[in-house]
């Protein structure tokens, strides 16, 4: 193909509110799952955390953030704030998991980084156009 033809064709799907709703679902979705299976699995959840050092509170509290937080990513409300949330249970998590290296293959902290920047990137974004936010700011 042309280069010149690839990049018009490349301009016309230029739409950033369509690329924040396709994060917000990647990042929804993986959290919603990783809050469920918390919730599901409180006690060893707990236990777990009990090894790092962490009281049961935030064992309750990390599952039901990832699990709400994901929800509002989705769905688009809140995101900023969720965003927040979110970002800081992940940097912990990167921390935690820093010495086991960067590959997630190695049990490290790659896909940690990758779930905290894009909660980073959810506070700097918004949840777009394509929002219940949106919605509802509309009205």
């Amino acid at each position: 193909m042309h280069i010149k033809k690839l990049h018009t064709l490349v301009h016309r799907f230029n739409n950033p509110d369509f690329g924040i709703l396709l994060i917000r679902i990647a990042l929804g979705v993986v959290f919603i799952d990783a809050g469920w299976a918390k919730i599901g699995a409180m006690e060893e959840v707990i236990k777990g955390f009990a090894t790092l050092g962490f009281a049961p509170f935030l064992a309750y509290f990390v599952a039901w953030a990832e699990f709400i937080g994901g929800i509002f990513f989705v769905v688009g409300i809140f995101s900023r704030y969720a965003g927040i949330v979110l970002t800081v249970i992940m940097a912990v998590a990167v921390k935690v998991l820093f010495a086991k290296g960067f590959s997630l293959a190695g049990g490290g902290y790659e896909f940690a980084l990758v779930l905290m920047l894009g909660s980073m990137a959810m506070v700097a974004f918004g949840s777009g156009a394509y929002s219940l936010a949106r919605k509802l700011k509309n009205r």
